[in-house]
């Protein structure tokens, strides 16, 4: 494949260092975006930064997502705020990033969003988190027949990453750990690829 420009958003993390890493590796030219350290800065909850975030880095042809903020609380604990946090920390700020980037982007370009194993498998105090990774899914399904020209769409979806098991081992215990080069070769396949409305799971 061709080298593409590609915005990595949230590439400060385990998993946006790891899809820099990967991309890269692929030959393609890379731009940073994160509220910190990074070629760009964007707040993703923030239509106006994310609009700022487009404007400075121009034409580009794939936007990679490995961003999104969601509570860890029991159900009897979440409050109103909680839930909606979590919406617009991971649902709505990813909606946003495709709304505003369909209108922008080339009409080859594609988005790859980021979603997680508990909207297939819950566990206790993730019920925001299945919430939220399940309605970025479904997303991905339906944005996926409405995007202009030959835009594309998918998300990947993966389990606790190895090289986090010191941090997360404890909630995801018995969970089978992938190291996060798996899931970074998963955005690969979406941004090189020609699927769409694709959720891979790692």
């Amino acid at each position: 494949m061709n080298a593409i420009k590609v915005v990595v958003i949230g590439a400060n993390g385990t998993l946006g260092r790891a899809v820099q890493e990967a991309l890269r590796g692929r030959g393609h030219e890379v731009v940073t975006a994160s509220r910190k350290d990074a070629d760009v800065h964007v707040d993703i909850t923030d239509p106006e930064s994310i609009r700022a975030m487009y404007d400075t880095v121009g034409p580009v042809d794939a936007v990679a997502v490995a961003a999104g903020s969601v509570p860890w609380k029991p159900l009897g604990e979440l409050s109103t705020q909680d839930v909606r946090a979590g919406l617009e920390g991971k649902a709505v700020s990813q909606i946003e990033l495709v709304r505003q980037g369909s209108v922008r982007l080339p009409a080859h370009a594609s988005f790859t969003l980021i979603t997680g194993i508990l909207a297939r498998e819950p566990l206790l105090t993730g019920s925001v988190a299945s919430l939220v990774n399940g309605a970025v899914e479904a997303f991905v399904r339906a944005a996926a027949i409405e995007l202009p020209g030959r835009q594309r769409i998918n998300a990947v979806s993966p389990t606790v990453f190895e090289e986090s098991m010191g941090i997360y081992g404890d909630t995801f215990a018995g969970f089978d750990a992938v190291p996060v080069a798996r899931a970074a070769n998963a955005y690969v396949k979406s941004v090189e690829g020609h699927r769409t409305g694709e959720i891979f799971q790692v």
